[in-house]
């Protein structure tokens, strides 16, 4: 028997039978975030393992402005009831999360008001990405929340020396610590680079060239690139922090670094492909990430690791395979190396095989060593960010985010 050598080689996102199984896997997602994302209170909910919503109660910033992000990019591709969600999710950015009195948005609020009114650089940068992606979908209430929370990333966050944001404050504006995060930068970076995409102000893509280059260009290459995730407030490295173990864990995330390689590769091609330093950082991350995170015997990355690259702890979370797609397919479409297709179809077996629940539906949010499912530390389905972006970034150009590109039909499906 003779193989085809040439279909072989090429690449499955140029193969039409996976765009279609990404495009249903996205769709799968959909559905079953679906149904569990409206409160009747005014908040938004996650579902249960079983695909039910949790009981109503407390909801969280990342929750709401990632729901607002992903059924922004449900209303984009014409998805019924996803306009609904996103109505949803925008009244409860504006009318709840928003502090009337004091500016920003508060981390969480339930039936009785806000709970924990704490304003964090890491739900900002959300709020930002949430109001671009609703700008590109049209939505009427965009860009009031577009320009609300850019000027108070400006007034309140912005470190015009360090070119990077603060971290977080009380509700009346009040700094209680020293702490700077490369977590809530990159989110961030993120975050302004759809910012710039839907309203064109370069004054975003500038922050955001700002953000990498101080996080990744300096202090990640300075570490071998085994990137950093803690800082003082003068932007030294705090070896030494140990803080929440699913936001602020010690040692190093290899996750992050995947998450930046896709976000360099991004960066690169919005600035013009001016930035040299951003494709070989993007690649260098990619290799120590793998070096360093990705499990040769069992596969999947570890969460977590401690300085000399040892793992720390070595659960499988969902959101580093998701970030580890995405990024190979940014790097293979940008340098047409077969090594990045390599690991794109490796990293989609392993979630295919072990992270998806075909059973009940979303993905499994974390696997123990032996990569069977854990109830520790998310007891439900969390996310859908992370997985739904794993499957339509790969079917946009790498010169273009996911809202703007739906936006202007560049999605490729057959």
């Amino acid at each position: 028997m003779v193989l085809d050598r040439d279909l072989e080689a090429m690449p499955w996102t140029e193969r039409a039978a996976h765009r279609q199984w990404l495009l249903r896997e996205a769709d799968d997602l959909f559905r079953f975030f679906e149904a569990a994302s409206l409160d009747p209170d005014g908040g938004v909910r996650v579902p249960d393992t079983d695909g039910r919503p949790l009981p109503g109660g407390v909801t969280e910033l990342h929750t709401t402005t990632r729901l607002v992000h992903c059924f922004a990019l449900g209303s984009l591709q014409g998805r019924p009831g996803a306009r609904a969600i996103l109505d949803h999710g925008m009244r409860a950015l504006w009318e709840r999360h928003r502090d009337k009195e004091q500016g920003g948005y508060v981390w969480s609020f339930g039936p009785g008001g806000f709970v924990d009114d704490r304003k964090q650089a890491y739900g900002h940068a959300f709020v930002l990405l949430a109001a671009s992606s609703a700008l590109q979908a049209g939505h009427p209430d965009a860009a009031r929340l577009l320009t609300d929370v850019t000027d108070i990333l400006d007034k309140r966050f912005w470190e015009e020396a360090h070119g990077a944001s603060a971290e977080e404050f009380t509700r009346d504006w009040q700094p209680f610590d020293t702490y700077r995060g490369q977590n809530s930068n990159m989110h961030l970076t993120e975050a302004l680079m759809a910012a710039f995409e839907a309203t064109g102000e370069r004054a975003y893509l500038d922050k955001a060239g700002r953000i990498a280059d101080l996080v990744v260009n300096r202090h990640a290459r300075a570490q071998g690139w085994r990137l950093p995730e803690h800082f003082t407030e003068d932007w030294q490295v705090d070896r030494a922090y140990d803080g929440n173990p699913i936001f602020r864990p010690y040692g190093t995330t290899p996750g992050h670094w995947l998450e930046w390689a896709r976000l360099l590769v991004q960066l690169w091609e919005l600035e013009g492909r001016r930035s040299d330093w951003m494709l070989e950082a993007a690649r260098a991350l990619f290799a120590q990430s793998l070096a360093d995170g990705w499990d040769a015997a069992r596969g999947g990355f570890v969460y977590t690791l401690d300085w000399d690259g040892a793992p720390r702890i070595g659960d499988r979370y969902w959101w580093p395979a998701c970030e580890g797609i995405a990024a190979a397919a940014a790097l293979r479409a940008v340098t047409g190396e077969s090594l990045y297709e390599d690991w794109y179809r490796r990293i989609w077996d392993f979630a295919a095989l072990h992270l998806i629940d075909r059973r009940h539906g979303g993905w499994h949010p974390q696997l123990g060593p032996d990569n069977q499912p854990k109830s520790e530390p998310f007891a439900d389905k969390p996310d859908l960010y992370h997985a739904l972006q794993a499957c339509l970034i790969p079917l946009l150009p790498t010169d273009i985010g996911l809202a703007k590109g739906l936006r202007e039909g560049r999605l490729a499906t057959a």
